[in-house]
């Protein structure tokens, strides 16, 4: 399973030490991982980031989860499930300062990040302080199923029982210019309804301002990938809107129209966002900018 996990194409892969490991097999499917992952030469191409999911802060494996797979030189990301307070991500956050100092050197270019996983009504209420926490902090994922379990609420398919969480996670990642804002895991994904199911979520998450979702089968990744990624049109758009509004500030035009719709400095930097985007996901940027090179501002 491990090495089967190099061959996706994915943002992210993280291996689970926590809920997917029995206690008694804490220790072994550690060392294995370690091994895992110092077997690699390089992280595989497909691979944007290889990230480990410890123990919760709470329990007696996270502080060996860390002092064992930090040191490691293929370890992008770590993600800390549970978390309750600010006061777990600074504890993640001295233990890999001391297990791996060259990484958290203030000029370091590559310090291991931190991903934390919302899954309590505490959490919800005390994201600003989560988000401040830690200068390593990259993302917020948000886990659903212990979230419900938190509140005895039943998860159901229209998802509004969460509707508060998610937007608290949302709003509190881009308030803390957090990059990533991941959304809940979709438990449907064998069959047509299963897809169908998998494809709302994504449309819903990516209307509430998540950036991502959480996969938990192969089958899912390029789902949610085509979804969360700027379609051909909106690659278009933002294209003409930046060829546009080069032109347009060279001139001296802080508002103008194209195709008769009002453009301004909130039109610009959203179209900006998608063009960069748009570069990570592949697209020909370039060739959409020679193509609309003769764009004007209207």
């Amino acid at each position: 399973m491990l090495s089967k996990s190099l061959g996706l194409r994915s943002d992210n892969v993280t291996y689970d030490l926590e809920d997917s490991v029995t206690p008694s097999l804490k220790s072994t499917a550690r060392d294995q991982l370690k091994s895992h992952i110092t077997s690699l030469s390089s992280r595989p191409a497909g691979i944007g980031e290889l990230a480990v999911r410890i123990n919760a802060v709470s329990t007696p494996f996270a502080l060996r989860d860390l002092t064992t797979l930090a040191p490691a030189s293929g370890v992008d990301a770590v993600v800390v499930p549970k978390v309750e307070s600010a006061a777990d991500l600074t504890f993640v956050t001295d233990v890999l300062r001391h297990v791996a100092p060259e990484r958290h050197a203030e000029d370091s270019e590559d310090p291991i990040k931190i991903v934390a996983l919302i899954e309590s009504a505490k959490a919800i209420m005390d994201l600003h302080s989560i988000c401040k926490a830690s200068p390593y902090l990259s993302g917020l994922i948000f886990a659903a199923e212990d979230f419900a379990h938190d509140l005895s609420i039943t998860r159901t398919p229209s998802l509004t029982e969460f509707l508060y969480a998610r937007s608290a996670i949302v709003t509190a990642a881009r308030a803390a210019n957090l990059p990533s804002a991941i959304d809940l895991v979709c438990t449907s994904f064998r069959g047509e309804e299963g897809i169908k199911t998998l494809q709302e979520e994504c449309r819903g998450g990516r209307a509430m301002g998540f950036n991502g979702k959480q996969c938990i089968h192969p089958t899912q990744v390029d789902i949610v990938q085509q979804l969360f990624a700027p379609s051909q049109d909106e690659v278009e758009w933002a294209v003409r809107v930046s060829v546009a509004d080069e032109k347009a500030a060279r001139s001296g035009r802080g508002a103008w129209t194209l195709d008769g719709k009002m453009i301004d400095v909130p039109v610009v930097r959203k179209a900006h966002a998608t063009v960069g985007k748009a570069e990570q996901c592949g697209f020909d940027v370039e060739g959409l900018k020679s193509k609309w090179k003769d764009q004007e501002p209207e």
